[in-house]
């Protein structure tokens, strides 16, 4: 264990000397893979498909704010709509909108999470995000979450019946429009997942902040085994598009992945516990204070020893 503190330490120690250049990077590396994983699924415009085109709005997203690569994002989606169609394009931007403004109204700081919640469902983890959002951010995350979910169903649902809407008659402009307004309000699966993550967030939110011994393992296992249940009873009834195996899997993986968050976030001592009372003028205070788990850092000094002739 000890080891394990020193590496967490050494590696905290290192983004703070160097936080100046590591989170540009990380931007730069965030925006790559959101834009590329964008292009792949869609593929539909060559105007942003270029690769030489994403590498400088990454570039040029490494210097700005994470709402903007959210707002970036989301102008990338909307061109490769309109290659479906105008009526895509202008049912995407809407929702999108509503959901910007929903977002920034609510949970401004987790941009992050709206554009790592469609990437992890490429990756078929997509589970260890409403987690980590509990243990991490605020309740109101829970938009975020819900947001990211809407955005990964929306191109997947444009994505899966481009076919149908280009086959459309091009003059029936409102048939066009409400054959992809009817498609994305009338999934059901969409539904049940927003419903469980966003539910898994608020429960895992509430239990890590109890006063109670391993509150953040009790809101890890309690939040992981609800979404487990609620997405596979949502699955029985309605297309989630989410198999039950890769459910149990990736809810297993996900509780494991946010007890590795936990290690850097939250790592205390229980057994170290103590009751503090004090008081001022006014109040009398009772104070339960847990120690953090840490290790002593060696102060080597290394001495050069020249010898003179």
């Amino acid at each position: 264990m000890s080891s394990l503190l020193e590496l967490r330490d050494g590696l905290r120690d290192f983004y703070s000397r160097h936080e100046i250049y590591i989170l540009p990077f990380v931007k730069f590396c965030l925006a790559i893979m959101v834009l590329f994983l964008l292009n792949m699924n869609l593929g539909l415009s060559s105007k942003v498909s270029n690769m030489v085109l994403v590498l400088l709005v990454s570039l040029m997203c490494a210097c700005l704010p994470m709402n903007l690569l959210v707002v970036i994002a989301m102008a990338f989606t909307i061109v490769h709509f309109y290659e479906i169609s105008l009526e895509c394009a202008v049912a995407g931007g809407a929702v999108f909108l509503l959901m910007f403004l929903l977002y920034y109204r609510f949970a401004p700081r987790d941009a992050l999470v709206v554009l790592l919640l469609p990437v992890f469902f490429g990756l078929k983890i997509p589970y260890v995000i409403p987690i980590v959002v509990g243990l991490l951010c605020p309740v109101t995350g829970a938009v975020s979450v819900a947001c990211g979910v809407i955005s990964y169903y929306v191109i997947i649902y444009m994505r899966d019946n481009k076919a149908v809407i280009a086959s459309l008659e091009a003059d029936n402009v409102v048939a066009r429009f409400r054959y992809v307004v009817d498609g994305l309000m009338s999934n059901k699966g969409v539904l049940v997942v927003i419903v469980g993550f966003c539910a898994t967030t608020m429960i895992v939110w509430a239990l890590r902040r109890l006063s109670v011994r391993y509150a953040w393992t009790i809101a890890i296992c309690t939040g992981g085994v609800m979404m487990i249940v609620i997405l596979m009873l949502g699955g029985m009834n309605y297309d989630t598009g989410l198999s039950m195996t890769a459910i149990i899997l990736g809810g297993l993986i996900s509780m494991f992945l946010a007890k590795c968050v936990q290690f850097f976030a939250f790592n205390v001592d229980y057994s170290r516990t103590e009751q503090v009372q004090f008081e001022d003028d006014e109040y009398y205070y009772y104070v339960k204070a847990i120690p953090k788990n840490s290790v002593s850092k060696s102060n080597r000094a290394v001495k050069k020893i020249t010898s003179v002739l």
